[in-house]
């Protein structure tokens, strides 16, 4: 299950940041599929959190858009972690046409517990 957050500079437009957000569960979803946590396409609650915010007037980032993705850490993942957000960058860009953009994938020890 991962945890997505986009950080946006004040100028990225709204509607960008809309598609962006319909785009990143499936697109994050493949960029960590593993053997562990396949993706079989049908997400439901849960399966990708995601959060945006807006960078403060006392933030300092040189690009219009950090997206920080976290997932729990499998030796699978761990072993091409570069490709995976190589791939998942190469898919944002040409999906949205961002350029200005990065990613920060982390695979922290982690587990997740969800009520029905």
């Amino acid at each position: 299950m991962p945890l997505v957050e986009v950080t946006c500079a004040p100028g990225v437009a709204e509607s960008k940041l809309r598609e962006l957000g319909a785009l990143l569960p499936h697109l994050v979803s493949k960029a960590v599929e593993c053997p562990e946590e396949p993706y079989d396409g049908a997400l439901r609650p849960g399966d990708v959190e995601i959060r945006f915010r807006r960078l403060g007037p006392l933030d300092r980032s040189a690009l219009d858009v950090v997206i920080e993705v976290r997932s729990k850490w499998f030796e699978s993942r761990a072993a091409n972690r570069q490709e995976r957000v190589d791939g998942l960058h190469a898919a944002i860009s040409a999906a949205t046409g961002l350029r200005d953009f990065g990613i920060y994938l982390s695979l922290p020890s982690a587990a997740w517990s969800q009520g029905d």
